[in-house]
């Protein structure tokens, strides 16, 4: 099948450059996009651990009672969510990093080669998350969780920041875009109906 006619192929080939620009020209705007909310996550991911690290000085306090459900809490996660796969050795943290690494490197080419604008923002805020909690690993060996939110006795959430907040909401919204899309794709119509339509 051909991908252009050859009246849009000048002599120099110039013609079928610029059909593919403007193919892959809306795509790569959505990877900018994306990209940019991977950055800003990040950015805001490290900010906050620089204002509990080195001027509220958390790690020396332990813990800062802001609200009846909201304190700050000291804690170093020392692997990934939930615990799972515990660094417990430099060569680990290091296969750790190396890991999540890999993840995020996946990620990136996935907002790159993605197409769906609200799917772009949210691997932007997995990337981003996931950039975030990889420069903690490689600077401390650990990444810093400090938000504690908590009903009572009732702790909904483990000790996070902002790098996992920002996976979490990515990862919900692609499943929840993953269960509306499937529900409303319509089936094609068949060739029975079809020749019905075309006969009306």
């Amino acid at each position: 099948m051909l991908l252009w006619t050859p009246d849009q192929v000048r002599g120099d080939g110039f013609g079928v450059v610029e059909w593919r620009a403007a193919m892959t020209e809306p795509s790569r705007r959505h990877a900018v996009f994306g990209y940019l909310i991977a950055a800003i996550i990040l950015i805001a991911d490290q900010i906050s651990k620089f204002w509990i690290i080195d001027l509220i000085q958390l790690p020396r306090r332990g813990q800062i009672e802001l609200l009846p459900i909201l304190n700050f809490t000291w804690v170093e996660n020392r692997g990934v969510s939930l615990g799972m796969l515990t660094a417990s050795s430099d060569t680990q943290r290091w296969l750790l990093v190396a890991l999540t690494a890999a993840i995020a490197c996946g990620v990136a080419y996935w907002i790159w080669r993605e197409k769906r604008r609200w799917d772009v923002f949210a691997l932007g805020l997995v990337l981003g998350g996931a950039l975030g909690n990889i420069g903690d690993r490689i600077r401390f060996g650990y990444v810093a969780d400090f938000i504690d939110l908590h009903f009572g006795d009732f702790q909904p959430f483990l000790v996070f920041n902002v790098a996992d907040a920002a996976i979490t909401v990515g990862v919900v919204i692609l499943v929840l875009r993953a269960f509306l899309l499937r529900d409303t794709k319509q089936p094609a119509p068949d060739e029975n109906d079809r020749a019905a339509n075309g006969d009306e």
